[in-house]
């Protein structure tokens, strides 16, 4: 798992315009447990996949905004109405959840979702 993470901490890093810092957390064994991103409006994203195929892509802008997003594959009931579940997005709250449409593999889905926040930040300018 950490060349995965480390793959995807290389292609945040490629997002300068938008990208602070990056670190890849890990547990003291050294397995890794999610990658950090700090963006240059003051919010972060963390990014966690497993072995599995789980993955959960969170954009926190709380103390920015108010506001979160996140792409996700966590099999929560509760948005099984969604077409593309267990697939699905929170757009801006964590009760507004919509279709996904996020790429299917780790590399893809980090291009996607780095794209989605610099495109977000180009419309909110700082």
């Amino acid at each position: 798992m950490l060349k995965t993470y480390l793959l995807l901490e290389s292609i945040a890093r490629q997002f300068k315009e938008v990208v602070a810092e990056t670190e890849v957390f890990k547990l003291p064994s050294g397995e890794p447990t999610k990658l950090r991103i700090e963006l240059v409006d003051g919010s972060f994203a963390d990014v966690w996949i497993s072995i599995s195929g789980r993955y959960s892509y969170h954009w926190n802008r709380l103390e920015v905004n108010g506001t979160i997003y996140r792409y996700d594959n966590a099999p929560h009931r509760r948005w099984a109405y969604v077409a593309t579940f267990p697939h699905h997005f929170h757009n801006k709250s964590e009760k507004t959840v919509v279709e996904s449409d996020i790429p299917l593999t780790p590399e893809t889905q980090m291009k996607y979702f780095m794209d989605f926040i610099r495109k977000t930040l180009v419309r909110e300018p700082l």
